[in-house]
């Protein structure tokens, strides 16, 4: 079960657009809308397979952020157990 603290750091974020990496090669880009115990919801999101692209997860998430995010979903539950980190695309710094 995930602390308060942890909680409350992470519902900070909603309602903007976050880029949630996972343990798996799936990437998730879009406006945070609630955090539950066990799932982040998000919608307007990219939901991008790095196994199926050259573009790793890192360059996709600057071109996100370059140039906009590729919706192709309109609402997605990420499990939290697989998140690996969540940042606010505007985070995000292009080199």
């Amino acid at each position: 079960m995930p602390k308060k603290k942890e909680l409350d750091e992470i519902k900070e974020m909603i309602g903007e657009e976050v880029v949630v990496d996972t343990a798996t090669p799936l990437l998730y880009i879009g406006r945070l809308t609630k955090v539950g115990d066990y799932f982040l919801v998000l919608e307007d999101v990219d939901v991008h397979d790095s196994n199926e692209s050259s573009s790793t997860k890192e360059c996709y998430t600057m071109d996100a952020r370059k140039y906009g995010v590729k919706k192709n979903r309109r609402r997605v539950m990420v499990v939290r157990s697989i998140i690996a980190s969540v940042s606010l695309l505007s985070d995000v710094i292009e080199y």
